[in-house]
């Protein structure tokens, strides 16, 4: 037998919010479910009824405290989010998503709405904008209960909104922020972690910022004061992939996004104990075999030939006269100017097959087993232990 629940969560899935509302409501009556409670918000929100939406959120966090549902408590965070910003409110909106992802930074949809909060605070004015005020509660009040299957009427549904006249907008210069006053904030996604320095009137010529891999430098001169201020980091939580880093000045802050050189690892915090060496630093150069650079005497090998062991001085004197150059600069210019990969081409390919074969090509060579190949006309024999 269908409950009234399941009949609202039905009408949720094909878009039929009031049939959800009104079946949801009357399974509230029996029991006052957070989940219930978090879906009937949602129907709210998506019928353009925000402040019961909100209602509802609240209700929903406050017994989803009462319960101990942690999953639960952070859905009820982002509905009461969602809300917020659907009243306008931008600055309770950003406070509610933060709470939300300290307690599931996995939330469907958190990362889309906190972009999506974020844009719309700093266009409508960033901190000193009345709507990015924040007077909302991380545990609210208990709020009155929703008890009708409050539902909009048909005409209602979709009004259209009158066109503003346009209005010029001229840019008002930001006041720079006091250095005392300047905060910091951060959060984290799998991939990435967003450091937000909270300051208006960055001077962009002037401001440093340098990432590296185990560190971060912000520094940027505060022109009210004369004086300069100093952000840093070192070591960081986990090593991070500079190159793909990024930051931006805004009027009103800077924001660095950091990337990850290990992806899923959650930071507990932005600093770490332990020192991260750098991997830029030049590594020292392999040992060259000896066999590679003593051209001067290259290795004999058994043969069955008629005229004895060949010497590869004497077969590749024609073309060492031919280049102009000699073997060993020649082996030792080509391995001192090529890269890791090649260098161990080299080694393994020039090991494996007794210094009968030299490959450059680490992909080629990597899964590959070297035999010993002699030229044509020639045999290798194993020498006797």
């Amino acid at each position: 037998m269908t409950t009234e629940a399941g009949r609202g969560q039905e009408a949720m899935k094909v878009s039929d919010y009031p049939t959800a509302i009104q079946h949801l409501t009357a399974a509230l009556r029996t029991s006052k479910s957070p989940l219930w409670l978090i879906q009937r918000s949602t129907a709210y929100q998506r019928t353009g009824q925000h402040d019961l939406s909100l209602i509802d959120a609240d209700n929903a966090l406050l017994a989803s405290m009462d319960r101990g549902k942690r999953d639960l408590i952070a859905t009820s965070y982002f509905r009461r989010a969602v809300a917020l910003h659907g009243l306008g409110r931008f600055g309770d909106a950003r406070l509610c998503l933060t709470w939300c992802h300290k307690r599931n930074d996995k939330e469907k949809g958190l990362t889309i709405w906190m972009a999506k909060v974020k844009g719309d605070y700093e266009k409508a004015g960033g901190d000193d904008a009345e709507c990015n005020k924040t007077t909302v509660k991380e545990v609210p009040d208990k709020p009155e209960e929703v008890t009708a299957d409050v539902a909009p009427k048909e005409e209602e549904k979709a009004p259209v909104a009158k066109k503003a006249p346009a209005v010029a907008v001229t840019p008002v210069a930001q006041n720079p922020t006091p250095k005392e006053k300047i905060r910091t904030e951060w959060y984290q996604s799998t991939a990435t972690v967003t450091i937000e320095v909270f300051a208006k009137g960055v001077p962009k010529e002037n401001a440093e910022v340098k990432i590296e891999e185990g560190s971060l430098d912000v520094s940027f001169p505060i022109a009210s004061s004369d004086s300069t201020y100093d952000y840093t980091l070192s070591p960081l939580f986990s090593k991070i992939d500079a190159s793909k880093s990024t930051f931006r000045i805004t009027p009103h802050k800077i924001e660095i996004v950091l990337h990850k050189s290990l992806p899923g690892l959650k930071w507990s915090s932005l600093e770490g104990t332990e020192p991260i060496p750098s991997t830029t630093t030049e590594e020292p150069a392999a040992k060259i075999p000896d066999a590679v650079l003593k051209a001067d005497k290259a290795p004999s090998y058994p043969t069955s030939s008629k005229s004895g062991p060949k010497n590869w001085d004497t077969v590749l004197q024609d073309e060492k006269e031919d280049e102009g150059e000699e073997v060993d600069d020649f082996f030792k210019k080509l391995y001192k100017n090529a890269d890791p990969d090649t260098r161990r081409a080299m080694m393994k390919s020039y090991q494996e097959s007794n210094g009968t074969s030299l490959s450059t090509v680490w992909s080629d060579v990597g899964s590959k087993t070297f035999e010993t190949t002699p030229p044509d006309g020639m045999e290798a024999k194993k020498w006797n232990s």
